[in-house]
């Protein structure tokens, strides 16, 4: 690796975010930094990809660039187009995230699906997010920044790219290795009238949530003050259910209660 690596930085906040801001500068104090995010906000976009529309770019710096797309669009349109990156990264970070991506938020999050477009290109990848507001966020980049150091100069698993999820708390009081948690919101879906009388839906319900009980997982770390740092794994397969698979795929045993458990 050259002295100075390269870190593609990405973010589902939009490029002007400010904790897409601080996390840049931080990193670029050690590394060398390419931004390429979206244009505007993409939260909630999880691992979408514009198929069917052109995307417009925008360039802000020598080493920033806008896409009016999702987070995935702009890790993939960077590693694809020679002209906006010297070359391949060492890393791919995403964030920081206003605000948790803990437990089930990692199948939603744009700021996830952006680190994990990167680690499906083969690159190590982190995403980034702090609780605690705007003024969570610079503190939280230095944080974010010194995880992405050490994890770059770790021997990194073989067979398959690194990708952690990070969470970062306002005070921070150590770091912790964690899996993904539970989430429990007040959900709901709110019926409005628009100006001309027609029904409209408003997801997401008044915004509460609460995180059950549950060992070593990434929402109890973070409760408690801790950096909670999750590997996600790529792979999608359910092995536990393999057996139910291939009974329904015409086998003739019928799975056992204990293997689908």
């Amino acid at each position: 690796m050259p002295e100075r690596p390269l870190i593609l930085v990405s973010n589902d906040d939009g490029v002007n975010a400010e904790g897409n801001i601080v996390l840049r500068e931080a990193l670029a104090e050690w590394a060398d930094v390419y931004t390429v995010a979206p244009l505007s906000e993409q939260s909630g976009q999880s691992h979408a990809i514009s198929l069917h529309r052109p995307l417009r770019h925008r360039k802000l710096d020598d080493h920033v660039h806008a896409i009016d797309g999702t987070p995935v669009d702009c890790v993939y349109v960077a590693l694809f187009r020679k002209d906006l990156l010297p070359r391949r990264p060492d890393l791919v970070v995403s964030g920081i995230n206003h605000g948790a991506n803990l437990g089930a938020d990692v199948h939603y999050s744009g700021t996830v699906a952006a680190a994990r477009e990167g680690a499906l290109r083969g690159i190590p990848a982190i995403a980034f997010s702090a609780l605690g507001g705007l003024a969570a966020l610079a503190p939280a980049a230095e944080h974010a920044s010194a995880i992405a150091r050490r994890a770059l100069e770790a021997t990194h698993p073989e067979g398959r790219p690194l990708l952690l999820n990070v969470n970062i708390p306002p005070e921070v009081r150590g770091h912790r290795a964690t899996r993904l948690g539970q989430r429990q919101y007040s959900e709901g879906v709110d019926a409005r009238k628009d100006p001309r009388g027609g029904t409209y839906y408003w997801i997401g319900g008044p915004g509460g949530v609460e995180h059950p009980a549950m060992e070593r997982a990434d929402t109890a770390a973070v409760d408690e003050g801790y950096i909670s740092i999750t590997p996600l794994d790529l792979r999608a397969t359910n092995a536990d259910h393999l057996a139910f698979a291939s009974w329904v795929a015409g086998g003739t045993s019928a799975p056992s209660t204990e293997e689908d458990e």
